[in-house]
């Protein structure tokens, strides 16, 4: 069995968890009669703040035990920010799992044209948590040279808290359980530290992913080609993902053919002067 048939099969059995964001009604719609939410979804879900600044000051410990800033991981290129726990059953895996196989199918590696921040939400993890959670996770990913951009991180709950409320990340502990209940959704962020896109889901598209992290670099990562593809592509919220934009594919398409035009008017010219006698 394949390991997304296997994602699959495992998000049928959690029908409860949130793996998109939250709507502002108080009640779900089934069937045409309404339902309240349950109670312990009341206050999870996913606040889009689009160009929010994230409070890069916030004081964290990395994978090795070091203290560490949130902004030492921005400045130079744009940060996927991935927010869950380490010792999650279930959800958080799936995520990580689904951001790897993305990152698979493209060419660029954190560290080089992006880095990735996952932080746990849970304060009582520790930094060797942390440190195993990236070893299995760069191991998995098959790219060795990526451990210097990913950024495993855990924290006190005043920080935890401040950046999950700038990231309108909404989530809430079950007692019972003993687990967190939380959405499933990767954040692209600017490498100035301001929320651009939120990605939801498990499965991640790559040409997406990669759109994404182009879009929140300003153009300043990838190849002409990738700039030309986002020119032609906008984000369609409703479906989670870039689709062409007729108008722009239509104005490219134009300034192509003007281009080839000229260069054909202009090779035809030479060598028309090419052939004409000598005076």
């Amino acid at each position: 069995m394949t390991r997304i048939a296997l994602f699959l099969i495992v998000l049928s059995l959690v029908p409860a968890l949130p793996a998109f964001p939250e709507t502002t009604d108080a009640a779900v719609d089934t069937g045409g009669r309404a339902e309240p939410l349950p109670k312990d979804l009341e206050n999870v879900g996913i606040t889009e703040r689009p160009n929010e600044q994230l409070p890069l000051d916030l004081l964290f410990t990395d994978e090795s035990g070091e203290a560490a800033r949130l902004g030492d991981f921005f400045g130079e290129r744009p940060v996927l920010l991935n927010l869950g726990y380490y010792t999650c059953p279930m959800l958080c895996g799936l995520v990580l799992n689904g951001v790897i196989e993305a990152l698979k199918t493209i060419d660029w590696t954190p560290g080089k044209e992006f880095a990735i921040v996952t932080v746990s939400i849970d304060p009582s993890e520790t930094s060797t948590l942390a440190r195993l959670k990236k070893e299995n996770t760069i191991q998995e990913y098959g790219r060795a040279e990526a451990a210097k951009g990913w950024h495993f991180l855990v924290g006190e709950e005043e920080e935890i808290r401040a950046l999950t409320d700038a990231a309108g990340f909404r989530y809430a502990y079950d007692d019972e359980r003993g687990e967190y209940i939380h959405a499933a959704v990767i954040i692209v962020c600017t490498p100035d530290g301001r929320l651009s896109r939120y990605l939801y889901g498990v499965l991640f598209d790559s040409q997406t992913l990669r759109l994404s992290l182009l879009e929140a670099s300003e153009g300043k990562i990838g190849s002409p080609l990738d700039r030309i593809l986002l020119y032609c592509y906008h984000y369609d919220a409703a479906r989670g993902r870039y689709a062409p934009a007729a108008l722009n594919i239509m104005r490219a398409g134009g300034a192509i053919a003007v281009v080839i035009l000229g260069i054909t008017l202009a090779a035809l010219w030479r060598r028309d002067a090419g052939r004409r006698p000598k005076v």
